[in-house]
């Protein structure tokens, strides 16, 4: 594990920003932004590069980035991280919120999802890996898909240079 990390470390020096992703069209959504600004943030510590936002009327209450490396975790997942930031909330706030990810969530974090009502995920992309949509979507959740391209570019590179935790993260 700690090897990983220093060869995260060591690769994250060569790694994408933000600013030098290449960029076909730009990002609209400021909350999207704010998740990958989260991911870019979890790369930098290391990590793995997922980021996420929850939304409630407009206003960012939790967000979070993918941290199971820099915690030796198994279920810190971006969305989880981030829901876990919101802190506890009443089952009328999560009616309203919209969970924003870079990444198409796991079966884990879209049982959150699920579990706790909320009506909207919006997903950066789902090129790299895709979560059970269609599940999602059967038990009424409505599915953005921004396929965003700067969010595929960070994934796809990540994925690149660190196969092995990146196979790891998404369980094969």
């Amino acid at each position: 594990m700690e090897s990983e990390r220093r060869a995260l470390a060591t690769a994250r020096g060569r790694s994408l920003s933000t600013r030098n992703l290449p960029i076909e069209a730009p990002m609209q959504d400021p909350y999207l932004r704010e998740a990958l600004r989260e991911a870019v943030r979890g790369r930098d510590e290391g990590g793995i590069p997922i980021g996420s936002v929850l939304v409630i009327d407009g206003e960012i209450v939790g967000r979070g980035h993918n941290r199971r490396v820099q915690r030796g975790s198994v279920v810190l997942h971006a969305e989880m991280d981030c829901l876990e930031n919101a802190g506890r909330r009443p089952a009328a706030d999560y009616a309203r919120a919209t969970l924003y990810s870079t990444l198409s969530p796991c079966d884990m974090c879209s049982g959150a999802a699920l579990l706790y009502g909320i009506p909207r995920v919006v997903v950066g992309e789902n090129r790299t890996f895709q979560g059970p949509e269609e599940h999602l979507r059967a038990r009424g959740v409505e599915l953005v898909i921004a396929d965003d391209p700067e969010c595929v570019a960070l994934m796809r590179e990540f994925a690149t240079a660190h196969p092995e935790l990146w196979n790891e993260d998404i369980g094969e």
